[in-house]
C-alpha cells in the first residue's frame, strides 16, 4: 500500500516544493475560467501543484474572483524558485511562495511583497500536514533526540531546517549538531527506509506516503516552535502595487474569500486536488490538509525572520513593514 501511494505521488508531484529550484511547467496553465471575458481584467498568478493552493482553484471555480472583476490564469510551476523572478519581472500578476523564501528574497533586494496568507499549521501537533518523520525502531521520540541525526529536507537553508533546529534548540537539544541532508520531497521516505537519514521533514501528500512506508512522526515543525505559523503566502512586486492597486485589492479580497470558503468545505477541497495534481484518490482521502487563514499571522512571520538570522539565512532583517501585507 505505502509503494502505490508513494508512485502515486511521485507520478504528480516530482518537482514538489515551495521555495526550491524549478521553472514554469511548459503548457501547464490552467485559465481556469477562460478567456478573459468583457469587462473582466486577466491576472496571472503562479501556483505550485500541492494541497496549499486548493483554495484558489475553488475561488476560481466558485466565481469569487470573476465577483471581483478579475478573470485568472493560473499557470504550475515546479519551485518557488521560477515563480519569484517571473513576479518580479512582470511575466507574471501574483505569486505562491512560502515566508522563509520571501524573507531571503526582500532581504537580498527583491521587490517582493506579502499580499494575502496561503496555507497555515493547523497549530495541533498531532495533527498538521508537515510533520517530521521516523521509522519506529530509530530511537527517536522526542524533538531533544535528533541533535546529532541526519534530517532530510526538501530544501537547504529555508523553512523546514530552520524550524526543526529553533524547535530543538528550545527544547534544550544541541541544534548544532543535526545534519540536514537536501532530498526531494518524493525520495524523502525511501531515503529514510535506506538508512540515508534518521529522520525527514514532510508535508503532505508525504507525511501520508511515509506513515503508509511504516514510519511515525516525531512532531510538527510547523505546529511548533512558531505559534500560529503563516507558512505559505501570495505575493506580488513593489512595482505592480504601485502601479496597480486596485487589483491588488481585488484579488486579495478574492483570495480571503477563497481561504474562507475551503476553510469551510474540505470536502471540496479534496474533490478539487484531481484537477491540478494526479493524487490518487486513497491519498486524498487520508491527507491532512492546512488551514486556510483569511490573513497573514504577522508575528509567526517576524518569529522566522528571526530565526532565520539566526541561523545565518540572512545577514539583516529586511523591513517588515515593506514585505507584510499593507493593512
Amino acid at each position: 500500500m505505502g509503494k502505490m501511494l508513494a508512485a502515486a505521488a511521485t507520478a504528480a508531484l516530482l518537482g514538489l516544493t515551495a521555495c526550491g529550484s524549478g521553472s514554469l511547467s511548459d503548457g501547464e496553465e490552467t485559465a481556469a475560467s477562460g478567456a478573459a471575458a468583457e469587462g473582466l481584467t486577466s491576472i496571472e498568478v503562479g501556483v505550485i501543484p500541492i494541497v496549499d493552493v486548493a483554495p484558489i482553484y475553488l475561488g476560481v471555480q466558485e466565481g469569487l474572483f470573476e465577483d471581483e472583476g478579475l478573470d485568472v490564469t493560473l499557470t504550475l510551476a515546479q519551485g518557488g524558485a521560477a515563480i519569484v523572478p517571473a513576479v518580479t519581472s512582470g511575466q507574471m500578476d501574483f505569486g505562491f511562495s512560502n515566508i522563509t523564501s520571501m524573507i531571503v528574497g526582500r532581504s537580498k533586494g527583491l521587490p517582493v511583497q506579502m499580499v494575502a496568507p496561503g496555507g497555515s499549521s493547523t497549530g495541533d501537533t498531532d495533527a498538521d500536514f508537515a510533520s517530521v518523520m521516523t521509522l519506529p525502531d530509530s530511537g527517536i521520540e522526542t524533538i531533544t533526540d535528533l541533535a546529532g541525526k541526519k534530517v532530510g529536507v526538501n530544501t537547504l537553508n529555508n523553512i523546514s531546517d530552520s524550524t526543526i533546529s529553533e524547535a530543538v534548540k528550545q527544547a534544550g537539544g544541541d541544534y548544532e549538531s543535526i545534519e540536514f541532508v537536501e532530498i526531494p520531497f518524493p525520495e524523502l521516505s525511501g531515503q529514510l527506509a535506506a538508512g540515508t537519514v534518521d529522520a525527514v521533514a514532510a508535508v503532505e501528500p508525504f507525511v501520508t506516503i511515509a506513515a503508509a512506508d511504516g514510519a511515525v512522526p516525531v512532531f510538527s515543525n510547523y505546529a511548533e516552535p512558531v505559534d500560529d505559523l503563516t507558512v505559505a503566502v501570495y505575493f506580488t512586486s513593489d512595482q505592480y502595487v504601485q502601479e496597480n492597486p486596485e487589483i491588488v485589492e481585488k484579488f486579495v479580497r478574492a483570495m480571503n474569500a477563497s481561504q474562507e470558503f475551503a476553510e469551510q468545505n474540505p470536502d471540496k477541497v479534496r474533490a478539487v486536488l484531481p484537477t491540478y495534481t494526479s493524487l490518487q484518490p486513497e491519498v486524498i482521502e487520508q491527507l491532512t490538509l492546512p488551514r486556510y487563514a483569511t490573513s497573514v499571522n504577522r508575528a509567526s512571520v517576524e518569529e522566522v525572520a528571526r530565526i532565520s538570522q539566526d541561523r545565518g539565512l540572512v545577514e539583516e532583517l529586511p523591513n517588515m513593514d515593506q514585505l507584510l501585507p499593507q493593512d
